[in-house]
């Protein structure tokens, strides 16, 4: 974000604008300072992440059930906690404040997943995503958050990430997979199994 300070009915006002133009080049900068490409690996992981949130934005506005939105809602504001430390060069963090991260939040989602799948039918071959769109949209989601957690652990390959971020993603995508099947169910409609 650019500020800009302007004059209106005689008054200083500060401008933001939500371009810079210091991107043009495909450089962007990182929490801590220091400028990198945007194909740089870190970049990439927290670009993925902030996906993965969009995408459980977009899942929060189009879903009916409120026990999904609420911890869909919770999980859009852990997202931003893992890419602020995604953002962040290990340098970089003795002199930033990071949200904490959440990591109670993996109980919690083992605690739904355990409380879940308690009320379906035990899985006996591969699912095919799809059913409701509300469950193959949870699907798409699990997807995403895939490609998140193997961007992250190839960035954890080069530098150090913590290793809280690489859990709660791997626990995220568990859940959405359990989450979609709890929309087949809800909707009585067949899980779509992979007939080979």
């Amino acid at each position: 974000m650019h500020a800009d300070i302007a004059r209106t009915s005689g008054e200083l006002v500060m401008v933001q604008r939500i371009y810079t133009k210091t991107g043009d080049e495909g450089k962007t900068g990182l929490f801590g300072g220091g400028r990198v490409s945007k194909a740089n690996r870190r970049v990439a992981a927290y670009g993925e992440v902030d996906e993965l949130n969009a995408v459980l934005g977009w899942l929060v506005s189009q879903s009916e059930h409120d026990m999904l939105r609420e911890k869909l809602a919770l999980m859009q504001s852990d997202l931003f906690s893992l890419g602020a430390h995604l953002a962040t060069p290990g340098g970089a963090r003795t002199h930033v404040h990071l949200p904490a991260l959440p990591t109670a939040r993996v109980a919690e989602m083992e605690s739904w997943i355990d409380d879940a799948e308690a009320t379906l039918p035990a899985l006996t071959s591969f699912i095919v995503p799809g059913g409701t769109p509300s469950a193959a949209a949870l699907h798409l989601a699990r997807t995403v958050c895939r490609r998140a957690e193997r961007a992250v652990v190839d960035l954890d390959a080069h530098e150090s990430v913590d290793p809280a971020i690489l859990v709660y993603l791997n626990r995220l995508s568990d859940l959405l997979f359990v989450f979609a099947r709890v929309e087949n169910a809800r909707a009585g409609i067949a899980e779509p199994k992979w007939q080979p």
